[in-house]
C-alpha cells in the first residue's frame, strides 16, 4: 500500500501531528510517513517522551518503524493487524501518561480489540491534560461515541520525577456513533483536587476561591480534595460539568513556587460555555472522522491542535469537515468515513 505522506511542520508543528498520524495508520492500516517532524521547535525531531507512545502503538500492531530515535525529522509507520494485548511500561520520566493514552485508547478501541496497561511515567506534568481530565471529561466524551475505556490512577507522578502508575483497561468499539455538542446549559460544576507534600491550608484555599469565584458568576459546585503518595510534591485541580449537549472541563497543575490555581481553573473553565473545551475538541476528531453520521460540535476557539488534528485526520480517512464562525465562537462539522476503519 502506498505511504501516506504528511507534512509534520503543519499547523502547530509538534508531537501531536505525530500522535494522530501513528493512531490513524493503525486505525486505517496504511502506512504513513510524517516529515519535518517539528520542524519550527528550537529543538527539532522527536523527544525522548515521543517515543515511548510510538513504540507501544508499533507492538500493538505489530508495525515496522523506521527512524524512530531521539532528534528525527521523518518516521515511516507500516503497520500489520492491531492485536488484543497486555502491556507494562516504564516511562523511566515524567513523560506524560496522558498524551500515549491520546494514542493508545482510540486505536484500541476503534480496531475493535481490547488493551489491559500497566504504566509508570508522569500523571499530572506541564503541557498535557492530566490524568482527572482524563478519567472525568475524556472518559465521558469517548463512551459516548462508543469507546470504553477504565482508568485506575494506583500512584501519582509530578513533574520532574514523575513515578506515577496507571493501570488502564480498554474494550472494543463496534459501532461508532456521532456526537451533537453545541451549548452548555448548565451552571452547575464538581471540582476535584489531587495533591502530595503542599500544605493542606493552602489547597483547601485555592479550592474554596475557585469555589467563590464560580459561586459570583452564578455557578453551584462541590469539590473532592484528595491527598495521593507521589515522588515530589504537586497538585492538580480539575474543574467540569457535562450534560446532554456540552462535555466542557478545564484543568491545571501547580507547580512549585507558584500555586495559584483558583484564577488560572475558573476563568477557563467559566469562558468554555458552549459544547466542547478547548482541550477536548482535537481529540474528538479522530474517533467521529470514521462516524457514520455527521457529528456537530461548537468550540470557543479553532486552537492550533484542532486545526492539526482536522488536517491530519481528513488526509488519512478522507472525512470531510468544515468550520463556520458563531457570535461566540466557532462550530465544527465533521462527515466521517466509516469505510476507512479496517
Amino acid at each position: 500500500m502506498e505511504l501516506e505522506k504528511i507534512d509534520g511542520s503543519y499547523g502547530e508543528g509538534g508531537g501531536q501531528i505525530v500522535r494522530s498520524a501513528v493512531t490513524l495508520s493503525c486505525i486505517t492500516g496504511k502506512p504513513v510517513e510524517v516529515e519535518n517532524i517539528r520542524k519550527n521547535r528550537r529543538v527539532q525531531g522527536l523527544r525522548p517522551q515521543h517515543l515511548v507512545g510510538i513504540k507501544l502503538l508499533a507492538k500493538i500492531c505489530d508495525a515496522k518503524v523506521d527512524g524512530l530515535h531521539v532528534g528525527s525529522t521523518s518516521i515511516r509507520f507500516h503497520p500489520s493487524s492491531v492485536i488484543d494485548s497486555e502491556l507494562k511500561e516504564d516511562i523511566k520520566t515524567a513523560g506524560s501518561i496522558p498524551l500515549i493514552l491520546q494514542l493508545l485508547i482510540p486505536a484500541v478501541s476503534l480496531s475493535k480489540k481490547n488493551l489491559k496497561l500497566s504504566i509508570t511515567g508522569g500523571t499530572d506534568v506541564p503541557w498535557s491534560p492530566t490524568s482527572n481530565y482524563v478519567k472525568f471529561v475524556i472518559t465521558e466524551a469517548f463512551s459516548r461515541i462508543g469507546i470504553e475505556f477504565s482508568m485506575d490512577i494506583r500512584k501519582r507522578g509530578y513533574y520532574p520525577k514523575g513515578g506515577g502508575h496507571v493501570n488502564v483497561r480498554v474494550y472494543p468499539c463496534e459501532k461508532i456513533e456521532s456526537l451533537q455538542l453545541t451549548k452548555r446549559t448548565s451552571k452547575a460544576a464538581r471540582l476535584v483536587c489531587s495533591y502530595y507534600r503542599i500544605s493542606k491550608s493552602l489547597i483547601e484555599e485555592q479550592v474554596l476561591q475557585t469555589q467563590s469565584i464560580l459561586k459570583k458568576n452564578g455557578f453551584s459546585s462541590n469539590y473532592e480534595i484528595i491527598e495521593e503518595a507521589a515522588l515530589n510534591e504537586g497538585c492538580s485541580l480539575l474543574a467540569f460539568n457535562h450534560g446532554t449537549s456540552w462535555i466542557t472541563g478545564y484543568d491545571t497543575i501547580c507547580t512549585k513556587g507558584n500555586h495559584e490555581l483558583a484564577e488560572i481553573v475558573s476563568k477557563n473553565f467559566i469562558e468554555n460555555d458552549l459544547g466542547v473545551d478547548n482541550f477536548l475538541s482535537d481529540m474528538l476528531v479522530i474517533p467521529l472522522s470514521l462516524a457514520e453520521q455527521m457529528s456537530i460540535f461548537t468550540v470557543k476557539k479553532i486552537t492550533k491542535h484542532l486545526e492539526t488534528s482536522l488536517f491530519v485526520t481528513s488526509k488519512m480517512t478522507g472525512c470531510k469537515y468544515g468550520i463556520g464562525k458563531l457570535d461566540d465562537g466557532y462550530e465544527v462539522r465533521i462527515v466521517g468515513n466509516s469505510d476507512a476503519r479496517v
